[in-house]
């Protein structure tokens, strides 16, 4: 029995896979419908799938499988894609890794550094210039702080430990399912609010943020509108979900944040 959802699903899969014999669903969840690494007859795969329903969620998918040329150089490589009735599958290259460690004496830290700046020097493609980063308007105090987050960088937008691998000898960013185009800051300013999330000081987490390139040039006006936006916007989904006790620590994480920001 080798675990996939339904006999459709098997069916689009095969032409890239061959016959599978083996199906590990990752320990912990993604948002997409169905996750795994399979091993079949032509190799190892990570495959994502999504229902085929119009939606944000297939649209995330969609938007994943749209930059994926893109950023070949910080990303498990999209080897194939398959579209049907039921499914939207992506197939990438399964990569040797585990997540990474954003704790206190992590010794990852200065690789997700390195990581950031990789990826922050990809050019933005054009396939990104109707993906301007609105999310944290809503959480801005005004249009013109939400102006402070308009760029033309390409970002990531969900840097967290799950979503930077680690390998012998080198690390990936994962789940690129909401790239955007945006000021180049964003990026290392989630790295600064897990960080602090997993027991940094909001000034220790800053000065790992601070080997970022494009934290080095940002406006400190616009790091301290996202620091609130950011606080502002856990703190709605907190509300709206009180049993997702993640989302209160994070809020809890911006908001020492900004205590420090104002401070500063």
């Amino acid at each position: 029995m080798d675990d996939l959802p339904d006999s459709h699903f098997r069916e689009l899969i095969h032409p890239y896979t061959g016959d599978v014999t083996e199906v590990r669903r990752p320990a912990r969840g993604f948002s997409s419908d169905f996750a795994a690494v399979i091993r079949a007859e032509a190799g190892r795969f990570f495959v994502k799938a999504m229902f085929n329903q119009p939606g944000g969620r297939l649209d995330s998918l969609n938007r994943e499988r749209d930059i994926a040329p893109y950023v070949e150089s910080v990303s498990p490589r999209l080897l194939w894609s398959a579209d049907g009735e039921g499914w939207v599958i992506l197939g990438f290259e399964a990569i040797d890794g585990r997540t990474s460690s954003f704790d206190l004496d992590s010794a990852d830290l200065p690789v997700i550094v390195e990581t950031l700046n990789r990826a922050a020097a990809i050019p933005t493609p054009s396939v990104a210039r109707d993906w301007p980063e609105t999310r944290w308007d809503a959480f801005a105090a005004d249009e013109a702080e939400a102006e402070l987050f308009r760029g033309t960088s390409l970002l990531h937008t969900d840097i967290n430990p799950s979503n930077i691998m680690i390998g012998p000898d080198r690390a990936w960013i994962v789940d690129w399912s909401w790239p955007t185009r945006g000021a180049g800051f964003i990026d290392p300013a989630t790295f600064v609010v897990q960080l602090i999330s997993a027991g940094h000081t909001p000034a220790e987490a800053e000065a790992w943020a601070a080997g970022c390139r494009a934290w080095q040039v940002a406006d400190s006006r616009a790091i301290t509108a996202f620091a609130k936006a950011t606080m502002r916007m856990y703190g709605h989904s907190a509300r709206s979900s009180p049993a997702a006790g993640w989302l209160q620590a994070m809020e809890d994480a911006a908001r020492s944040w900004v205590r420090y920001r104002d401070r500063a």
